[in-house]
């Protein structure tokens, strides 16, 4: 069974690609051919890529304001993406506690990112959500039931 982590790592890989390429093509129907999911975790994944491409801009003018000495621009593509799908799921998956999303996209830097990535996407995203007036209510409620990556609730903050 597929889990919600290997849904997320589905959509950063889409979404470094659509950074490559602009837009869907024929790469897109490839992907899922090669790496097919269980339907719920795929529009679990293409729910997220929707997500943020319909959000880039905002997106990455919060994680620029919270990226010293760094422009989003000049970020590795993969780290600008790991941190563009965090606030993503910060801002709008309120089901999804922020515990989750910051374990979720560190693991994701982990693997995709070089041996600084993960610190990196995690000092930013920490930042995002204690500062980010948004996200008052998931930091006022982290005693929430928690959701792992398979999308088990467990009751541990």
């Amino acid at each position: 069974m597929a889990s919600r982590h290997q849904a997320r790592e589905q959509a950063v890989q889409i979404l470094f690609q659509y950074d490559i390429h602009g837009q869907a093509g024929s790469w897109l129907d490839d992907f899922w051919i090669q790496y097919p999911l269980a339907e719920d975790m795929r529009a679990f994944a293409e729910r997220l890529v929707a997500g943020v491409r319909a959000n880039r801009k905002d997106l990455d003018t919060l994680i620029g304001s919270y990226a010293t000495n760094w422009k989003v621009s000049r970020m590795p593509i993969i780290d600008r993406n790991i941190l563009r799908l965090g606030c993503f799921e910060l801002l709008h998956l309120p089901e999804v506690p922020a515990k989750v999303t910051l374990n979720e996209a560190i693991e994701l830097a982990k693997s995709f990112g070089d041996e600084e990535a993960s610190k990196f996407v995690n000092g930013i995203l920490d930042k995002v959500l204690r500062s980010d007036g948004r996200l008052e209510r998931k930091r006022a409620f982290p005693e929430l039931p928690v959701v792992d990556s398979d999308g088990n609730v467990t009751h541990d903050a």
